[in-house]
């Protein structure tokens, strides 16, 4: 297409209509620069492409450096959970075709397309007509593709299209990566911070045994905190490590179908004597058949973190109740698993702030236990599977905390 062509293409506009559409563009850049939360930009941006090319639906491919792969970030027709199964590859694709030319490209009919990978439709049983994608890029370095497929209304993408959609993939380029930045910043702010305390504990505590008037009693206990820190440290730097994974999106899901019930005995399993030495009993449904879909390891990860805070901030001599029920999301069959205790509840101020990295409820003892980085990467999981994670909690009453996971389908 020719600049004259779309020169025509704008004449169809009436001058009203195209006003609109150049502000839209114009506000839309605006909210992608003031938005700094990396899967919030990512839906603003598809959500924006359709609306403007006025298309069945839109994704962003970002492109994995370590791999040489481009892998799904944010599509409107893709849930996350199958984001996580497709690879497109760079050679014998559309998008990696994009990718490696640094060109927008246009397929009116992908059915006699030599290049189209079949792939992505077959995983998620959609029918792509036509396409158009262009490159993204941030500081002269091309990090992705911006694809809208199947044109609405039967029209053809026109040479305005392109252009439009050329200029939002710069602009969601730029904020991606000023995105990326900002929270790789934050994050080691943060993360500096939490290293400070148990660091000073360590150090004020070689300084106390090179005294040699404390007694060896004294001694044991300067040694059992050290060792106790030193534990504090460890599990902080995996967490950390865990979180900037998933934040980045280089944690990559292992999907496939298991038994639930067998994850939530083994789970109740690991917790049993920790639950024992504070007498609290744990009450398992007795018949659980449902199969899920998603990574085991990572999913018994989000059940351990659950049942280990409802025993730590729960009542001698109390309870945990798991409760399983099929539930419909987008009308897709997925099943709900609750953590109930009969702890001493959580304020509603801190339950706005409970899935937040670092934020920490005292214990009944008065001081914070843990990391405060379990719930955080719980979310991430749970939204990676392309479920939802909540709690509902009562001061004096207890707490539940309950996620959801997509079954099987027959």
């Amino acid at each position: 297409m020719t600049g004259a062509q779309s020169q025509r293409d704008r004449k169809h506009m009436d001058p009203q209509t195209l006003l609109a559409h150049y502000e839209r563009i114009i506000e839309i850049s605006q909210q992608l620069n003031t938005t700094l939360d990396h899967m919030a930009l990512l839906k603003k941006i598809i959500t924006a492409a359709t609306e403007l090319i006025n298309a069945d639906a839109a994704s962003i491919m970002l492109l994995d450096e370590s791999t040489g792969e481009l892998r799904f970030a944010a599509a409107t027709n893709i849930n996350p959970h199958e984001m996580e199964e497709i690879i497109v590859p760079l050679e014998g694709s559309i998008a990696g075709w994009i990718a490696t030319h640094g060109e927008p490209r246009v397929i009116e009919d992908v059915t006699k397309e030599p290049s189209h990978f079949q792939g992505v439709d077959n995983t998620i049983a959609y029918e792509t007509r036509n396409l158009l994608g262009v490159p993204m890029r941030a500081h002269n370095k091309i990090i992705g593709v911006l694809q809208v497929v199947n044109k609405l209304n039967g029209d053809h993408f026109t040479e305005a299209d392109i252009e439009t959609l050329t200029t939002l993939a710069s602009q969601a380029g730029t904020a991606i990566e000023n995105a990326r930045l900002f929270q790789q910043s934050d994050f080691i702010a943060e993360m500096v911070h939490e290293l400070r305390t148990p660091l000073a504990a360590l150090k004020a505590s070689t300084t106390l045994l090179l005294r040699p008037e404390i007694s060896e009693e004294k001694r044991r206990e300067i040694i059992e905190t050290m060792q106790n820190e030193t534990n504090r440290l460890i599990q902080l730097t995996t967490d950390f490590l865990d979180l900037a994974r998933m934040e980045s999106g280089r944690t990559k899901l292992e999907l496939a179908p298991f038994d639930l019930n067998k994850l939530i005995m083994e789970s109740v399993e690991v917790v049993r004597q920790q639950a024992e030495d504070k007498h609290i009993r744990i009450f398992v449904p007795t018949e659980i058949n449902y199969v899920v879909k998603g990574d085991r390891g990572k999913l018994k990860q989000v059940l351990l973190n659950l049942l280990t805070n409802a025993i730590k901030y729960n009542r001698e001599g109390g309870s945990i109740t798991i409760y399983t029920e099929q539930v419909e999301i987008d009308e897709q069959p997925f099943v709900e698993i609750a953590v109930q205790d009969t702890g001493y509840g959580i304020s509603k101020e801190n339950q706005r702030h409970m899935f937040q990295k670092f934020f920490r409820v005292a214990s009944t003892e008065g001081y914070s236990q843990g990391t405060g980085l379990g719930l955080a990467i719980t979310k991430h999981i749970v939204e990676a599977h392309g479920g939802h994670i909540g709690l509902e909690s009562e001061e004096g009453v207890g707490s539940t905390f309950y996620f959801t996971v997509p079954l099987v389908q027959e």
